[in-house]
């Protein structure tokens, strides 16, 4: 159903309501499912009417959709089984044990049996967990406050829970605008039509002569309760009519006459919804010959609906445990001093990177930009500020450069969304773009003359799917670029300098917010049309305007002339405040700064403070003072997942603030938070490069006994080279930017280590080796089908609940003693290619080892079902990224299977490889999937179409054959792509599928690779090799950086023994980047971190005369045997 007609059903609803037509609204709200009538359920549950209340709740879930509903049925179930105890009416128990109660000893045994043992008891109280229920009403009203926790918390009820805010009699008013149109465009016209009919279309009877239109009202029912269509005036003519037509509803419903409209725009939506519920655009269309009328059955509105409908996704089908909804604590903000970092000018702009959560940009009042890693608090890049090309520049501008003690500083600095791009904005006329390769390698892409004056603001947006930036500057001017400096849009009508842009969509509308000094707010399409919205920012001064993480609210925050600082949401769909929040206490000598996180809350810098609001309540919900030294007004800026918050300092630095979760990001013990700060000076600036005293400019010398020595193929050099033809086979180089040391890990008392146990068998090997996304379990796939948890508990030792190294986690198996066994009837193992994937809420995992696929049951380890016979057999399994009824299988006969779980139904089938499928990975960035294969082809599939896009062939080192397994993976910027073979480290840009880094095996780790993988902030690579050592990698160079030898997690009587052991399979932990696991050979499962001394792999530190060395950490020279590795 498309989005207007879904709301044209909440506008019958409301006309039901009006008229009391009551069983019709209930009945209306459950066929359709839009709208869940809390208040309705209320009082049906409160009289105990549990067959309404059941049918009710089926018109928006049923039993088996996810644990919510489940545990929401069987609360019902179990209240009305209780209450025939109550009345001693065993017989009707019996009958809801049997009927109603039985589905869920599926998924409970135990508990159904509980339930079953009270029919022996005179008083079901006498059970000690139900010792405290009292009388009927009482247990009904305490098991509804659950319920209505349970319902709020079922993503099938988000969007569904609030009635959006219409005016009264919302339909009529409609019915008279249209009738109105219809008079309209009648040939003649009458005073006073008498409508008779709505089955069709309004037309006056000929008379002698044309009379003035007069507006229509239409009557219905009672014509008190709607206002008469005469308060909102007549229709105007056609022509006018038609300008009108597109508007952007809500901000542009009660825009000021003189703005223009005259395009489709976005139409905002006051129906709260989930993060991805957008509006559409409504387009009106006018036949020439006919009345204009919506078009409500747009394809592209259908499509669009079917993807934003909740999905009943299959992984979510399991036994109802108590879960909380989802929570939030004022722990959860940064708050606590982190660290304090010095610039050594003053603060303009900060900016984290959207995909490495602890990459800060900063933007300098002396225009430089800077970049710093916050882990190792390095500034990585020092970019001075420079004209690039002065003499292409306007003569405004050449003159402005020219002027005798001229300033320049930065106004703004932002990433790219995807990371690829950094722009800069200055005070004098500029904007630099700077194109990223890895996150500490910046490029000059583009130098633009963009604005007469200061450049004020600069934002990224996608108009088209086109890249573009957008600008704002005191000439009064919003300008859109194409990233080479073209100029694309220009946008007048501001009568102030513009002080800020908020680019943003909603579905395909694209369209730009700006806010200019004199508080003016007005909103652009891409048309050069004009502004179509022009409204005032509370106290008429300077303000920025963000939207939630989501997309869902919009904020704007600033000051006034008068000093006056406001913080207030906008309701988009009326284009008004919507809420003003509360905590401003002084008059601000300047504009404040904020910032939104977690969809969930905000930031402001004012007063020498940070202020913390909840985005859902107007009250300030805490503030800080970060050990003091903030200026008046700080710049504030979130990481990408809200736990890290960076704040400028009175004296040219800035802090960096963090949540517990932060905290470990910055690898600072949280108790001795204050112990942990230090002040960073700075350093000596080298244009494009760190900023490092003293290094030689000339290619480092390698002792050829060093694990890193170069080979004839390039081992982590950038493919791209200026104003030179890309080779096919990348030219041998050495980056010379960053000097380093690599440390080799011989000793198992320099690292941390954990055996899982019951994990040992040399009759088994680890195939497939995964961490749970929540962190707290490893699952492991063996050679025989069989697949084993091991899960960790919150204790004293281990406060987080987390995996790590620290702590022995238990082998955990349902209380039934259940095994996790893959079908393998008629499987020679020896000839198998065991596959797994998790799903995302970690309730479902399926596997196979040559034989069916099987969909098992977390927490029961149960099959839940089977599918897939060979021949031919599955390969390998990835979940759709969007929908996990969806699922790409690789199979043994090379062809791609994208089949739908729930429906048992395989919806397309790919081809392009010519021998058995070993990898698969969705990038939702693209849209695509990569595939691989044993042919050594990468193939690119289109999301949308499942069409083939393109085929890429590995570049296999001369000499080695085309052979073995290839497994991908995506970096977290969903762009670059790491390719892991036996013979190489691999890393393409998926958008052109080109190779742009590479490394071999070589001198002390020349073995074959057996796996590799990200850590999960894709800072790091690490790789495991059939000779038992594990390499440690930068993931943007592929320089190693560690090397884990086996003598440091495997005991000496191992390592002497006849048989060869090592990791086949290697995985990172999903929050710990530093933390990885390894399967191997004798099936056993390793997980291993650095000394919490150390806290990363490898240490980088100065060059003595330009020579790369190799710090071993090994047992002292005393000790003659290899100690037995011991859990830590």
């Amino acid at each position: 159903m498309s989005s207007l007609s879904r709301e044209l059903v909440f506008l019958i609803l409301q006309f039901l309501e009006e008229e009391k037509f009551k069983e019709s609204v209930h009945r209306l709200e459950k066929e359709s499912g839009f709208f869940f009538n809390m208040k309705y359920f209320e009082e049906k549950v409160q009289a105990g009417e549990w067959e309404e209340v059941e049918k009710y709740l089926t018109g928006f879930t049923k039993v088996d959709d996810n644990r919510y509903s489940m545990k929401i049925f069987f609360e019902i179930r179990k209240q009305k089984y209780l209450e025939a105890l109550d009345r001693q009416d065993k017989a009707k128990a019996v009958d809801i044990l049997v009927t109603d109660l039985k589905v869920f000893s599926t998924f409970n045994e135990e508990l159904y049996k509980e339930i079953t043992q009270l029919l022996t008891l005179s008083n079901f109280r006498e059970n000690e967990q139900l010792s405290k229920y009292g009388d009927t009403k009482t247990a009904r009203n305490i098991m509804l406050i659950e319920l209505k926790k349970l319902v709020e918390a079922n993503p099938l009820f988000r969007d569904k829970l609030i009635f959006p805010t219409l005016k009264a009699s919302r339909l009529r008013t409609l019915i008279n605008q249209s009738l109105n149109w219809q008079h309209q465009l009648c040939k003649n016209p009458r005073s006073n039509p008498d409508i008779k009919t709505l089955f069709t279309d309004h037309t006056c009877s000929p008379s002698n002569g044309p009379v003035a239109p007069t507006p229509v009202n239409l009557q219905i029912g009672k014509p008190s309760s709607y206002t008469p269509l005469g308060a909102h005036g007549p229709f105007p003519p056609p022509a006018a009519a038609a300008a009108s037509a597109n508007a952007l509803a809500g901000w542009m419903a009660n825009a000021s006459a003189a703005s223009s409209v005259q395009a489709a725009v976005v139409t905002g939506s006051a129906i709260t919804g989930p993060p991805n519920q957008v509006s559409v655009t409504k387009r009106p269309i006018t036949p020439p010959a006919a009345p204009g009328m919506v078009d409500y059955q747009s394809l592209d509105h259908e499509q669009l609906m079917k993807r934003l409908r909740p999905s009943q996704s299959v992984e979510e089908v399991t036994y109802p445990i108590t879960r909380q909804p989802t929570s939030w604590s004022i722990d959860d903000l940064p708050r606590k001093v982190a660290t304090t970092l010095h610039q050594g000018a003053v603060i303009s702009s900060l900016d984290f990177h959207p995909s490495h959560l602890t990459v800060l940009l900063v933007g300098c009042g002396n225009g430089d930009i800077s970049l710093w890693e916050l882990v190792s608090r390095e500034r990585v890049v020092t970019k001075p500020f420079k004209f690039w090309d002065m003499a292409s520049g306007s003569i405004t501008f050449q003159a402005a450069a020219a002027a005798k003690d001229v300033v320049i500083s930065v106004s703004r600095v932002s990433w790219s969304p995807d990371g690829s791009f950094v722009g800069v904005a200055f005070t004098k006329h500029l904007v630099h773009l700077y194109s990223c390769h890895g996150f500490n390698d910046l490029r000059q892409q583009t130098e633009i003359d963009a604005h007469n004056g200061a450049v004020n603001d600069l934002a990224f947006a996608y108009p088209n799917k086109q890249p573009c930036v957008v600008t704002c500057g005191d000439d009064k001017l919003i300008k859109v670029w194409d990233l080479n400096g073209r100029k694309l849009f220009n946008f007048e009508g501001h009568e102030a300098p513009v002080y800020s842009v908020c680019p943003h969509h909603k579905e395909n509308i694209q369209f730009i917010f700006s806010t200019a000094v004199d508080g003016k707010i007005k909103a652009w399409l891409y048309d050069n049309i004009g502004s179509r919205v022009d409204y005032d920012a509370p106290g008429h001064g300077c303000a920025r305007m963000l939207y939630s993480a989501d997309g869902s609210r919009l904020f704007s925050c600033g000051t006034s002339k008068d000093g006056d600082s406001f913080l207030v949401e906008w309701n988009e769909s009326e284009g008004a405040i919507k809420r003003t929040y509360l905590g401003f206490r002084k008059k601000s000598p300047g504009v404040v700064q904020f910032d939104t996180t977690q969809n969930h809350f905000l930031a402001v810098g004012e007063d020498g403070q940070i202020k913390f609001w909840d985005m859902d309540n107007v009250n300030m919900l805490t503030s800080t003072d970060a050990d003091s030294g903030l200026p008046s007004t700080p710049c504030v800026k979130f990481n990408r997942d809200g736990h890290i918050l960076a704040v400028t300092t009175a004296d040219n630095g800035f802090k960096i603030l963090a949540s517990p979760v932060g905290l470990r990001y910055l690898k600072v013990n949280e108790g001795h938070a204050h112990d942990a700060l230090r002040t960073i000076e700075s350093l000596p600036k080298v244009s494009g490069a760190p900023a490092i005293p003293n290094v030689s400019p000339v290619s480092c010398k390698v002792e050829r006994s060093s694990p890193v020595r170069p080979p004839a193929i390039l081992n982590g050099a950038d493919a791209i080279g200026k104003g030179i033809e890309k080779p096919r086979i990348v030219e041998e180089a050495v980056d010379k930017s960053k000097p380093w040391q690599l440390v080799e890990i011989t000793d198992s008392l320099h690292c941390r280590l954990a055996t899982m146990p019951d994990s040992a068998d040399s009759s088994s090997k680890v195939v497939r080796l995964l961490y749970t996304n929540s962190g707290v379990g490893i699952l492991a796939l063996f050679s025989t089908g069989v697949q084993k948890l091991w899960k960790w508990s919150r204790n004293e030792q281990n406060p987080s609940g987390k995996a790590c190294a620290n702590v022995v986690p238990q082998h955990w198996q349902p209380s039934s003693g259940l095994l996790m066994s893959n079908d393998v009837s008629g499987v020679n193992l020896e000839e198998a290619f065991p596959c797994i994937a998790l799903s995302k809420n970690d309730s479902y995992v399926m596997s196979a080892c040559g034989g069916k696929v099987s969909l098992f049951n977390m927490m029961t380890f149960k099959v839940m079902t089977n599918f897939m016979p060979p021949p031919p057999a599955s390969t390998f399994l990835a979940f759709h990224p969007l929908d996990n009824n969806i699922i790409a299988i690789g199979m043994e006969d090379s062809a791609i299977h994208i089949y739908n779980v729930r429906v048992d139904d395989v919806r397309s089938k790919l081809k392009g490889h010519q021998k058995r499928i070993t990898g698969l990975a969705f990038s939702t960035n693209l849209n695509i999937l990569v595939s691989s294969g044993a042919d050594a082809q990468l193939c690119v599939w289109s999301i949308d179409s499942w069409e083939r896009r393109k085929l890429v062939p590995i570049q296999i080192p001369a000499g080695k054959a085309a052979t073995g397994d290839t497994r991908l993976q995506f970096h977290t910027d969903q762009i670059r792509l790491l390719m892991v073979h036996e013979t190489q480290l691999a890393i393409y840009d998926a958008s052109k599928m080109e190779r742009i880094k590479q490394w071999v095996p070589q001198d002390g780790l020349s073995a074959p690779i057996s796996s590799a993988a990200y850590s999960c902030n894709s800072l790091l690579v690490y790789a495991s090799f059939c000779d038992g050592n594990i390499g440690v990698f930068d993931a943007d160079s592929l320089r190693l950086r560690c090397r884990i030898a086996p003598s440091a997690y495997l005991s000496h009587a191992v390592l002497k023994g006849s048989q060869p052991l090592y990791p086949l399979v290697i995985t990172t932990h999903p929050q710990e980047p530093n933390q990885l696991a390894v399967g191997l050979t004798d099936g056993s499962v390793k997980v291993i971190e650095p000394t919490e001394s150390d806290g990363k792999w490898g240490v980088t530190s100065p060059v003595d005369n330009g020579m790369l060395s190799v710090r071993t950490m090994s047992p002292p020279t005393t000790s003659n045997h290899a100690p037995e590795p011991m859990p830590r």
